[in-house]
């Protein structure tokens, strides 16, 4: 049966993944309300209905997304791999290993390029 689409902070909420609480967190639009789940989130402003971002609102944005991009393109770096741009399919088991070692193999390749 179809569910519908669930959004990024209920998949979150459902992975019942915990974030430390010292931990800085930053996230996309797509996480609007992790603030109940993590106090030390850091979400863009959104533009108020027929209203404006005030200038403060806008230059916190564009330093969130200037620290955002870094982690983007770790992701877009990691889904070369097939494993983690498409539907898994293999033993449930193995997919945190399988995770690491390509992990790994990332990190390795950027203590090359230094």
């Amino acid at each position: 049966m179809y569910q519908g689409i669930a959004t990024t902070l209920t998949c979150l909420k459902k992975s019942k993944v915990h974030f430390h609480s010292e931990t800085n967190s930053l996230q996309d639009s797509g996480y609007q309300g992790i603030k109940d789940c993590h106090t030390n989130s850091y979400i863009p402003r959104k533009k108020p209905k027929n209203g404006k971002l005030s200038q403060i609102e806008k230059d916190y944005n564009l330093v969130l997304a200037q620290e955002r991009i870094v982690i983007e393109h770790v992701n877009r770096s990691l889904k070369i791999f097939k494993i983690l741009s498409s539907r898994y399919r293999n033993r449930r088991r193995r997919y945190g290993l399988r995770c690491n070692l390509l992990s790994a193999i990332y990190n390795y390749e950027l203590a090359l390029a230094d």
